[in-house]
């Protein structure tokens, strides 16, 4: 008997059992569903939620990896090791052995635990519910490792994962039903319940919380920073790095936030497979650059002077806020989440806009956790559903008016 006689026997065995759900799912995975249209209206295409979730993840692999990179990279540059050098993707100090081997111990255990936590929930909630295993938590999976700090401990990721799963997913009747970005959902947690894991200077580089912990207990060792662009800005300092190593991603931060280059041609593949919103990441850029402007006017002004703890970041060029902190992956992987954010096409607009903008505010005026985008795309979010009634409202009053002139 070969074995796709056997998968078919036990599929139907278990098809009415209590685990169905999980054996299905595993059955499945990477598979077309089996469920079939036979009567009305409706919709032929080759994609389907597996497929979609996939296409994203495959956008997000180059995050990934070069995050990898990254980690090792910025570890042996704190620890004097290795200078840094403006050398583009061609630094021979940078792609080498060492710093990837660095990276994927810290990272794949991330992405072990996320996933781990993650779909055993998932499982869970199906077994529990007799429904299908949902597919949504396949980006959510791949999207926190990459929107943590490289140190973070895996116990609190796995808390955190669970809490976000739960309340900010399965409550509200699993995908396609939750209101809030799940992966962000995880991120605030994080950032509310362990805010010295999510801040500061020490957290964004692996090794540095241990070597000065090493220190406080008398050990001769150099003390290191692995502060982030913004946090400089934040406290009145210089960026300290090249725009180039900005924008290709040579810089602390989270694991896969760093690469604005990457992250724009994984937005332009999306684009491209017509699962991101072209409309939402164009509109929060504009969003983020007015803001910025603004910001930049009101520096020059000289109403708020030097002295004052808003003028760093207030000051900084307006296209300098679109390549630091994580304002692009944000706005390309989160902001398009097609359940939270708006679903008409004037609404997008109006929801993308409002997310870059207020991301630049929140960034600004909290020093204290210069990063904005999370909580602006959370906000949003919530009020996606309104923004997406009055438009709705809107189209209907226009189109009653024009019945109005048609019939009198």
């Amino acid at each position: 008997m070969d074995l796709k006689k056997r998968l078919h026997i036990l599929k139907r065995k278990y098809k009415y059992k209590k685990m169905a759900p999980a054996f299905n799912a595993l059955h499945t995975f990477l598979y077309l569903p089996d469920e079939t249209t036979h009567n009305g209206t409706h919709i032929k295409a080759a994609d389907d939620l597996k497929r979609t979730m996939n296409i994203v993840i495959m956008a997000m692999v180059p995050c990934l990896l070069f995050g990898m990179f990254n980690a090792g990279y910025q570890h042996y540059i704190a620890l004097g090791e290795i200078e840094a050098v403006s050398g583009g993707f061609f630094s021979s100090e940078f792609w080498t052995l060492d710093n990837f081997l660095v990276g994927l111990v810290k990272i794949l255990p991330l992405v072990i635990v996320s996933y781990g936590v993650g779909l055993a929930i998932e499982f869970l909630f199906a077994v529990i519910k007799k429904h299908e295993v949902e597919e949504g938590y396949l980006v959510t999976g791949m999207l926190v490792p990459l929107i943590v700090p490289v140190d973070i401990p895996l116990w609190m990721l796995a808390v955190a994962v669970a809490f976000g799963v739960v309340i900010g997913k399965e409550v509200f009747g699993g995908t396609g039903m939750n209101i809030l970005n799940p992966a962000l959902t995880i991120r605030a947690f994080l950032f509310f319940a362990y805010p010295t894991w999510m801040s500061g200077d020490k957290v964004w580089v692996h090794g540095a919380v241990e070597r000065d912990q090493a220190i406080a207990a008398g050990q001769n060792l150099d003390a290191i920073s692995g502060e982030t662009i913004l946090g400089s800005l934040a406290q009145g300092k210089e960026a300290g790095y090249e725009v180039m190593d900005m924008f290709l991603g040579f810089i602390p931060g989270s694991v896969g936030e760093t690469s604005t280059l990457l992250i724009i041609l994984g937005g332009l593949f999306l684009v491209f497979t017509k699962i991101g919103s072209w409309r939402i990441m164009l509109s929060s850029v504009v969003g983020a650059i007015i803001m910025g402007l603004i910001f930049n006017q009101v520096a020059a002004s000289g109403w708020i002077t030097d002295s004052s703890k808003f003028y760093g970041l207030m000051s900084a060029p307006f296209w300098e806020h679109l390549i630091i902190g994580g304002f692009a992956f944000g706005t390309v992987f989160m902001a398009t989440d097609p359940v939270t954010a708006s679903q008409t096409n004037k609404g997008k607009w109006i929801y993308g806009f409002l997310v870059g903008f207020i991301s630049i505010m929140i960034r600004v005026f909290n020093p204290a956790y210069p990063e904005g985008v999370m909580l602006a795309i959370l906000l949003m979010n919530v009020f996606a559903p309104t923004i997406d009634h009055y438009v709705v409202q809107g189209n209907v009053k226009k189109r009653m008016k024009r019945l109005k002139v048609k019939t009198a």
